[in-house]
């Protein structure tokens, strides 16, 4: 650890970083920061830096505010983009109380709680996330307008949209982080970009680097960049299909056989399993939002019926091809339903403690379904016993509510929390007087 802050105290002095910003969630995935001088960095990582809690959505009441952040050494990572207003550079915090113990509230703590648990068991959680966003035109707001009218992987001309892209995932690499891919989604003005795979935890930490980055580079081109699941009406929205795995503890794939046509093992069988179980609650936290559940209707490549397959892109899990000689190292399941609305430390978590339900209750799915669920009617998915999620928020909380595998593994307090911020969300959504309302019966 000497050594580790040592170098940091070098990089910081030779990089001449002025700054130091301690960046952690609250419970529902909004992302908070506190600056100090970069020269504190040794006092931070010592001692923590105290902050008010009480102001947090989740965290602590107003008569026990004090709250510490503790900085995880292996996250610092100077900031590209902040070269022009004095340099920077960030941190990813943990919370602890004032007794100097972890905070139950903690989004990033949950997490690291669900991998030492599968930690236990031989198992490392690798995931790998596909991004999806929308870039519309700023001076077009309060409409809704696409910087393009381009389509799924359409060769793009060096065009604003692009050189945000690009310079996000320069600025990534420069901060330690791996993109994998970048390309056109289907809709208009949508994109995706694609973090290599990887430990589930630095890969939520990624994931708000890489929002922080994309807002950062589309503030000063005219475009706005966003995560709504479903901004525009009539077109595809946006998701964060999400690839999983284990490692084993030498390293090699807990969920690959030979002996299997989907060149999957029985853990593997087991751990999608488990997700399907608990995809009827798990959804309240992958997809957290009013909004997330006008993305998931039929129709739109999202997922709404709870199955799963390969070549079944309506699957709620899905099978991927991988090339034989990455076989070993390449078999996954993809998880169709999280968005990128969700905090995606708690959305890891509960897929991770789902899926681990499956392996320790000895589990085993259904039969791959691999036609298109879209074209099924009633009495052919009741003869499958396909079942769909929740069609709202509402009862996607109310189903976790239910969940008791998922609700004590979130602890009690983000459960008391995240339930109670998600019910004011659904009951100031019904207040709401939609423009579709207007529409129809003015």
């Amino acid at each position: 650890m000497k050594a580790k802050v040592k170098r940091l105290k070098e990089m910081i002095e030779g990089e001449k970083v002025e700054f130091l910003y301690l960046l952690f969630t609250d419970i529902v995935g909004v992302p908070k920061k506190v600056t100090i001088r970069a020269s504190q960095i040794e006092e931070a990582l010592a001692h923590g830096i105290w902050f008010d809690g009480s102001s947090i959505e989740g965290f602590a009441r107003i008569y026990e505010s004090d709250m510490l952040l503790r900085p995880d050494v292996d996250t610092f990572a100077i900031l590209p983009w902040s070269d022009e207003t004095g340099k920077a550079a960030q941190m990813i915090c943990d919370i602890y109380t004032p007794d100097e113990k972890p905070f139950p509230g903690d989004p990033r703590g949950c997490l690291k709680r669900r991998m030492a648990e599968a930690k236990k068991l031989g198992y490392t959680y690798l995931v790998g996330p596909e991004i999806e966003f929308f870039l519309l035109e700023r001076d077009r707001e309060p409409n809704l307008v696409p910087h393009d009218k381009r389509g799924y992987f359409d060769l793009a001309v060096q065009c604003r949209a692009v050189k945000i892209c690009q310079d996000t995932i320069r600025s990534l690499g420069q901060m330690g982080i791996r993109c994998e891919t970048y390309h056109h989604e289907v809709s208009h003005g949508q994109h995706e970009i694609d973090l290599f795979y990887g430990n589930a935890l630095r890969i939520a930490d990624s994931i708000l680097s890489l929002k922080q980055a994309l807002k950062t580079y589309a503030s000063g081109t005219g475009l706005k960049v966003t995560f709504m699941p479903k901004p525009i009406f009539g077109i595809n929205g946006s998701g964060m299909h999400t690839h999983q795995s284990l490692a084993q503890n030498d390293g090699s794939n807990a969920f690959y056989s030979t002996k299997d046509e989907y060149g999957l093992s029985g853990v593997a069988y087991k751990f999608l399993a488990g997700q399907m179980k608990h995809a009827q609650s798990l959804v309240a936290l992958a997809a957290p939002t009013v909004n997330s559940y006008k993305r998931l209707v039929p129709g739109y490549e999202a997922p709404v019926y709870i199955c799963w397959g390969r070549i079944n892109r309506s699957a709620l899990i899905r099978v991927p091809e991988v090339t034989r000689s990455k076989a070993a190292a390449g078999a996954r399941l993809e998880l169709r339903c999280p968005d990128p609305s969700c905090n995606p430390y708690l959305a890891f978590a509960s897929m991770l403690a789902a899926g681990l339900d499956g392996i320790k209750g000895n589990l085993r799915p259904p039969k791959a379904v691999e036609e298109n669920v879209y074209h099924f009617d009633d009495l052919k998915l009741a003869s499958l016993k396909i079942e769909t999620l929740p069609t709202n928020l509402k009862d996607a909380v109310e189903e976790f509510e239910k969940d008791d595998v998922l609700t004590s593994v979130l602890g009690e307090h983000i459960t008391e929390y995240f339930v109670r911020a998600k019910k004011q969300e659904w009951k100031d959504f019904l207040l709401q007087v939609t423009a579709w309302e207007v529409e129809q019966y003015l």
